[in-house]
């Protein structure tokens, strides 16, 4: 395992984000986001075993210290979907490294957690997920991205150009993708939401196929912690709704302490 195996794209001069992409994608989904971001040094990371990345052996602890190892310290993480549980977990984890949080279209636990009421994804779809895996990797990655858009107004055209940007980077490692789904199946951080006191920004899609509308209210509040609902979007809401989603980002960024 090099350290060179992980590949990050910096764009920009400024204060330091990490970027993390969500389950079966790359960090081509956030090329859309190049243009408006410039005040910031982004660094869009390709989660291990995925786009250009090499895939690595371990779980979500594993892969956190991976990442955190090669990206600045006292750096803002924003994670989408699976790479906002990834982010959320480096917070935890990180405390003095990790100086603000964004979350967009993300959940503590993804798993649907019906003896609780807590929402989730029903178990049987992340399991034929992982049933085709096995045997069709092109079709399932398809499928996926379809399911990111669904909702939205302009599905169809979320979904082919999602598809564009993230089928010009190599497939997705089959081991990566288990590791990530066994992420999304097992992983329950709501127990430690309480511990964090880091700016935390929460973006959140109604319209979303994945992560219920019913998880922000039962998400914790803390003066420092933010909600961003938009209304008309699904599971990606920077991409089916860039304009209201970076003008919220950027002006809670704007306003974080230095």
């Amino acid at each position: 395992m090099t350290q060179q195996s992980l590949h990050i794209e910096t764009i920009g001069q400024g204060r330091p984000i990490v970027m993390l992409h969500g389950w079966g994608v790359n960090s081509a989904v956030f090329n859309p986001l190049h243009d408006v971001m410039q005040n910031y040094q982004i660094h869009y990371v390709d989660l291990p075993g995925f786009g250009n990345s090499s895939a690595i052996e371990g779980d979500l602890d594993t892969w956190v210290d991976y990442i955190m190892a090669q990206v600045p310290s006292q750096a803002i993480w924003v994670g989408w979907s699976l790479g906002g549980l990834i982010a959320t977990r480096a917070a935890l984890r990180y405390p003095k490294q990790v100086v603000a949080l964004v979350t967009i279209a993300s959940s503590p636990c993804f798993m649907a957690r019906d003896d609780e009421g807590w929402p989730g994804i029903p178990p049987q779809v992340l399991g034929q997920f992982g049933d085709q895996l096995d045997r069709d990797l092109g079709k399932m990655v398809e499928r996926f991205l379809a399911i990111q858009a669904m909702g939205s107004e302009t599905a169809k055209q979320d979904i082919k150009q999602l598809r564009d940007l993230v089928m010009a980077k190599p497939l997705p490692d089959a081991t990566a993708l288990k590791q990530g789904l066994a992420m999304l199946t097992d992983v329950d951080l709501r127990p430690q939401l309480n511990e964090l006191t880091l700016p935390w920004f929460r973006v959140w899609g109604r319209l979303d196929g994945l992560v219920s509308r019913r998880v922000q209210p039962l998400m914790p509040t803390k003066a420092a912690f933010s909600d961003l609902v938009l209304p008309k979007a699904s599971h990606a809401p920077f991409f089916s709704h860039k304009r209201e989603f970076v003008t919220g980002m950027t002006d809670w960024l704007a306003a974080l302490p230095r």
